[in-house]
């Protein structure tokens, strides 16, 4: 292995520009995923190739790729916080939040299980929230947020019962980038003996994350700069998960299936990576990049933007705002150089808000002209101006609406 894998930044590693946003338009949609980091392609491809072998098998094939899945593991495992054997690799963060609650839920062995999460949870935690309630007669109890997408530790105390499995909650919103008080949540939890599961899709690598007062916790390779299709799921040692996969005894027992190496791999380098940004102080040059930003466009059109979300408890790189007179699905199209999303959805050609803005007491208006706006390893400077030029354009444009028509001849 490289060293300068780990060890160099970006642009020491030959990726200052990232090959799959050259020539295209300005990328603030980091949220949604990230761009493959060159060096965790390079780190994978040997086990796409020569390094072919079961990391199960005894013989010399599987010595290297099962040597390559611990030390993925344990990579992992450095970023959280854990211990390497507490790291479960599984396809997805969906899948790791539902090895998390149906394995929670079925483990508990509780007639009516009852669970708690909140309203502005990812669907991958709600959807399994609902399903647990039709097949499994869980009780599920979804506590409301405030204006800035927080949950306040007191409703969590005061829902909490004797017959309270579990707490899902996550460590931050992937819309607004809001941050919740895990650790305070997380002690009153353990308080009642409940389990706490927290999904940090959007945070690891982001924000420093111990997984000491958790119990489970769930990582995502495309949000941190590894390829879809692998996550990994942090189980506290002696936490009782019933499977998500049955088989073969693979990733402790709890999700069979001979392992994917390379995506593994992949997870590990790219938890390395961040390892690394985070404490040379990535976050902050991009915090600065995502403040420079919001101040453009505060400026530029005063009075008319608005920040959803809170203005200090947020994601460094996450900036979703407002602004007045504008849809954001219209003006984002109307500014094809920024590649960005809404948080809204599409159904047949209308348009609804987001649930996580209308969670948080925002009204149809103020959600449907919300745009999401995040930034990542990639972003520069240079990024920030040309995006804030074409969205204050487009959006002075579309407050003065068409023009009227001129006398006729």
């Amino acid at each position: 292995m490289k060293d300068w894998l780990i060890d160099a930044t970006p642009a020491q590693a030959g990726a200052s520009a990232h090959p799959g946003l050259a020539g295209g338009p300005v990328y603030l949609d980091y949220n949604a995923t990230t761009p493959v980091d060159p060096r965790v392609a390079e780190a994978m491809l040997p086990y796409l190739t020569n390094l072919f072998g079961n990391p199960s098998s005894s013989h010399s094939y599987g010595e290297q790729p099962g040597a390559a899945v611990e030390r993925a593991r344990a990579q992992v495992a450095a970023l959280i916080g854990a211990r390497p054997r507490e790291v479960v690799f599984t396809a997805s963060g969906s899948e790791a939040d539902l090895l998390a609650l149906r394995g929670a839920v079925i483990a508990s062995g509780h007639p009516r299980p009852h669970v708690i999460t909140q309203a502005t949870e990812h669907p991958a935690v709600l959807e399994t929230c609902r399903a647990l309630e039709r097949l499994h007669g869980a009780r599920v109890t979804t506590l409301p947020v405030d204006g800035a997408g927080l949950l306040d530790p007191a409703v969590l105390e005061a829902a909490l019962t004797d017959e309270t499995v579990l707490v899902s909650v996550m460590a931050a919103n992937n819309e607004t980038g809001a941050l919740q008080p895990i650790a305070d949540l997380a002690a009153l939890a353990r308080t009642r003996g409940a389990l706490f599961h927290c999904d940090a899709a959007q945070a690891a690598g982001k924000i420093p994350l111990d997984v000491q007062a958790l119990d489970l916790l769930t990582v995502v390779g495309h949000k941190m700069y590894a390829p879809k299709g692998i996550g990994a799921l942090y189980v506290r040692d002696g936490v009782a998960l019933e499977p998500v996969v049955y088989g073969g005894g693979q990733e402790r027992g709890l999700r069979a299936g001979t392992e994917n190496v390379a995506l593994a791999v992949a997870l590990g380098i790219a938890a390395g990576l961040a390892a690394h940004d985070l404490a040379t102080g990535a976050p902050a040059r991009i915090a600065h990049l995502r403040d420079d930003l919001q101040r453009r466009l505060t400026t530029a059109l005063q009075g008319r933007v608005h920040l959803n979300g809170p203005a200090e408890h947020r994601l460094p790189n996450t900036l979703n705002i407002s602004i007045d007179g504008v849809l954001g699905h219209d003006l984002l199209a109307a500014t094809p150089s920024v590649a960005a999303s809404t948080g809204s959805a599409c159904h047949s050609g209308t348009h609804t808000p987001s649930p996580v803005l209308s969670a948080m007491g925002h009204d149809a208006a103020r959600a449907l002209s919300a745009l999401r706006l995040s930034l990542g390893r990639w972003s520069t400077e240079a990024d920030i101006e040309t995006a804030a030029a074409a969205l204050i354009n487009a959006a002075r444009i579309r407050e003065q609406g068409p023009a009227a028509p001129g006398p006729e001849a």
